[in-house]
């Protein structure tokens, strides 16, 4: 049954305050209490509503100044060199929006970082460099531009760029500011040098999306064993999708990373997506629970977000806050393009509170 919104119907706050009442509300919050008609409607409210604003970076500003920080500071200095994005609505604790954090990382030829561990789920996207690598609990694994990274919590890890090689920059993408609020986040570094418990790439190498997967495997992790989604994979698979399946009105070729073991998501608190938008796309408008950071990683386009539109081409990141009206649109009319997105979906619909609705005024489009 559809809800009927309406502030004037029984079971909304609607207290007059008095002389007494106000003397009441002070004795309550002298013993660390309240009376609830006092905030039900704020903390109750008919629709989900977000804290955060849409808001878009463009790289052209922000890489000159992400290559000036390496500089400035070593990684060992910094702990992790990154220019994080922040959300005019949640400087307080630090998110790009609800609460994911992101920023964008840079390493320059012969640097690493040490290894080191959080409760903190972490993921990466890259986005420009060569011969760059992560080491994922011992399992070492080269990058390539495009290429979808997980560090799952607690897992040791450590990132670097080979000398020879060339300087590397990615997105990083956490959950800090969620676990944060649950209280209980953690750091440790590791004491001395990862070792290396598996040959060069074994991981995108045993898990590579073929649909097979090694027979003696014994895998008890919340989390996916592929730490690697290489762009060279999923591109293709994306084009070949869009030759069989029908293409979202929404989304246009929409598919999501996952687990190959279990089919669900990569982590237990951020999943990740790529969406390819045909040539001539203009998606129409929807909205969802759920908080998404997008980085373009192929083309140039727009998205209309609670009808503010943020134009966008390759590497730019913007967020969609959860409820936010939003549509995207390919700007070319003869190449496609290509959004990857992180997100909270594993919480929103482990939790049972995923609900979305379409746009159906002015055809579709806000």
């Amino acid at each position: 049954m559809e809800a009927k919104y309406s502030d004037d119907v029984m079971g909304r706050a609607r207290v007059t305050d008095t002389p007494e009442l106000e003397a009441y509300y002070k004795e309550l919050e002298a013993l660390g209490a309240g009376a609830l008609w006092t905030v039900a409607n704020d903390i109750e409210p008919w629709e989900p509503r977000a804290s955060s604003v849409p808001m878009l970076w463009r790289y052209d500003d922000l890489r000159e100044l992400v290559i000036k920080s390496s500089e400035l500071v070593t990684p060992e200095q910094a702990g992790r060199r990154v220019v994080y994005l922040v959300n005019d609505k949640r400087r307080d604790v630090s998110a790009a929006v609800g609460w994911l954090y992101t920023g964008i990382q840079v390493t320059r030829p012969g640097e690493s970082t040490s290894a080191h561990r959080h409760k903190a789920s972490a993921l990466r996207f890259i986005m420009e460099g060569d011969r760059g690598y992560t080491v994922v609990d011992g399992n070492k694994i080269m990058l390539e531009v495009n290429d979808f990274v997980i560090t799952p919590n607690s897992t040791w890890h450590e990132h670097g760029v080979e000398e020879g090689g060339q300087t590397c920059i990615w997105q990083d993408g956490l959950d800090i500011p969620l676990v944060n609020a649950l209280e209980a986040n953690d750091y440790a570094v590791y004491d001395g040098k990862q070792p290396l418990v598996k040959p060069l790439n074994f991981s995108p190498m045993s898990f590579h999306g073929s649909g097979v997967i090694p027979a003696d495997l014994v895998w008890d992790k919340p989390y996916s064993p592929l730490f690697k989604y290489s762009w060279k994979l999923v591109y293709p698979a994306l084009l070949e999708a869009a030759k069989v399946n029908e293409v979202s009105p929404f989304d246009g070729i929409l598919m999501r990373y996952s687990n190959p073991l279990t089919g669900g998501h990569v982590m237990q608190t951020m999943g990740a997506a790529m969406q390819l938008l045909p040539a001539g796309f203009k998606g129409k408008a929807h909205r969802h629970t759920g908080s998404f950071v997008y980085q373009c990683a192929k083309g140039n386009g727009y998205s209309i977000i609670n009808g503010q539109r943020f134009d966008w081409k390759e590497r730019d990141i913007f967020c969609v806050p959860s409820w936010a009206w939003h549509e995207h649109h390919n700007a070319s009319e003869t190449e496609d393009a290509c959004l990857f997105n992180f997100n909270d979906l594993p919480v929103i619909e482990g939790l049972g509170l995923y609900q979305s609705r379409e746009y159906t005024e002015n055809n579709g489009h806000q």
